[in-house]
């Protein structure tokens, strides 16, 4: 087998591997359009003895970030001896001295309000969760993370339906972006958070399909988190593990889009990059946990079992999206019939977020003018998310990073010097298969390889910037 022949093997199986990944997309876009109208039973308002509700907030080092959320969960419109508000306490600066000071307001107030402090975070989220369990005297649990500020009503709207469904053991809200506006890299954050919520949640959940509790803004059945194993810290992503454990238990899941909670995106590319490493290392983990439960679980039907896998193993696109970028360029041209099938699959995947846009914004079309910079931001993470995703596939556990929001500063990351090596070296490749193109003659390959470059040195200024500036 020749070298150019070695190369095209391994782009076809590249590209046919992205096109199932594709399909994959079509099939939740297919099931959005036949589902998005589909009504969600109300149920009847509640009424006396109120159900107990404990509501968590898991902290570190959020100051009077968590101290805002903290006064948000008080002023619920739900009655004081039916609620618990517990504030799960990892930081070593000055947010503990803030929060206690906070809750002994509270207290003076008749609330039912506590601090669990640990000085040593072992688990992290995960395991303070799992800590403060023993002390959780509702029957249902709400979570937010300290950015968020939810509605006051957030309970009476949401805790009914598990009253209405008794197998009914998480209920996931939509995000709403305080900060979307800030600038380009939150716009793009954006965009990627409300094709999930708006169109993969309704998508996988109205059809049956198993959706995940995205860690904060959402619901448990205490029940079900004990049922399903509690909380565990041998993920990045304990929320993603929970939920799948809970649905291979029987639970069900639901999304509400129509009730939001708002929150606060990074504003750097570098705390984006952060973030995304760790989801990425966090749902390989998962997949590596739980794909042998799933294929063998009873309860799943195959349909579920399939789409579940692909859910889970959604960040290996990125990994694929390394392999084309590295072999698209010395790779001999397609024929044009399978260059025009590959180009038509991989053009679907997009309108996820086209459709995400125009569901939730009246002003969708000045939306999508960032859409380029979504693509370009994507394909310079492609590096760093190939790396988290076999860490992730290798390594149980690990550091889990919290994503910098609003004024807070990124934490020091062991990671950026491979990030500096990667990002140059593909930055340097990008570059020398532009030259090759311009100097033999192929113009074809000069636009992929100056989008490639632009990608990676993007994201290689990034890290440099965050380097210099500590």
């Amino acid at each position: 087998m020749t070298l150019a022949t070695a190369l095209t093997t391994l782009y076809l199986l590249v590209l046919a591997a992205l096109a199932l990944y594709a399909l994959h997309v079509t099939l939740l876009l297919c099931l959005y359009l036949r589902h998005r109208h589909d009504p969600i039973p109300l149920p009847p308002p509640i009424t006396d003895p109120y159900p107990a509700v404990t509501v968590q907030l898991p902290v570190r080092n959020e100051g009077a970030m968590a101290v805002r959320l903290l006064r948000a969960v008080a002023a619920f419109d739900w009655p004081r001896e039916a609620l618990q508000l517990q504030v799960l306490d990892d930081s070593n600066d000055e947010t503990t001295a803030l929060l206690q000071a906070e809750i002994e307001r509270l207290r003076e107030e008749g609330f039912d309000a506590e601090m669990l402090h640990r000085d040593h975070p072992v688990g992290f989220k995960a395991g303070a969760m799992a800590a403060a369990m023993p002390t959780v005297r509702g029957a249902f649990v709400a979570i937010f993370d300290a950015d968020f500020i939810p509605p006051g009503d957030f309970l009476r709207r949401t805790v009914p339906y598990f009253l209405l469904r008794p197998r009914l053991g998480m209920i996931q809200t939509r995000w709403k972006h305080r900060n979307a506006e800030h600038n380009l890299i939150t716009r793009v954050q954006a965009m990627l958070l409300d094709a999930h919520f708006a169109i993969e949640h309704v998508a996988r959940n109205r059809s049956g399909l198993l959706i995940n509790f995205n860690g904060t803004a959402g619901l448990w059945r205490k029940a079900a988190i004990l049922d399903a194993g509690g909380w565990q810290g041998d993920t990045l992503t304990e929320d993603l593990d929970l939920s799948y454990r809970a649905q291979l238990r029987g639970w069900q899941a639901l999304y509400l889009p129509g009730i939001t909670a708002s929150a606060e995106l990074p504003p750097t590319l570098t705390a984006f990059q952060q973030q995304q490493y760790r989801w990425a290392k966090g749902s390989a983990q998962v997949l590596r946990k739980l794909a042998l439960p799933i294929l063998r679980s009873p309860v799943l039907s195959r349909p579920q079992k399939i789409m579940a896998l692909f859910h889970l193993s959604g960040y290996f696109t990125q990994v694929l999206l390394l392999a084309l970028m590295v072999l698209s360029l010395p790779a001999p041209p397609l024929p044009p019939p399978l260059t025009t099938l590959f180009s038509i699959l991989l053009s679907i995947p997009p309108l996820l977020y086209f459709l995400a846009q125009i569901d939730l914004y009246r002003d969708w079309p000045r939306r999508l003018i960032v859409y380029p910079l979504l693509m370009l931001i994507g394909t310079g993470l492609a590096w760093s998310n190939t790396l988290a995703w076999f860490d992730g596939l290798i390594h149980r556990g690990g550091e889990f990073v919290r994503t910098p929001k609003g004024s807070h500063p990124p934490a020091p990351w062991r990671k950026e010097r491979l990030f500096l090596l990667g990002e140059g070296l593909l930055l340097g490749e990008a570059l020398f298969a532009a030259g090759m193109a311009y100097r033999r003659g192929v113009p074809g390959r000069l636009p992929l390889a100056l989008f490639y470059a632009t990608a990676m040195a993007t994201m290689l200024i990034a890290t440099l910037r965050r380097r210099l500036t500590k």
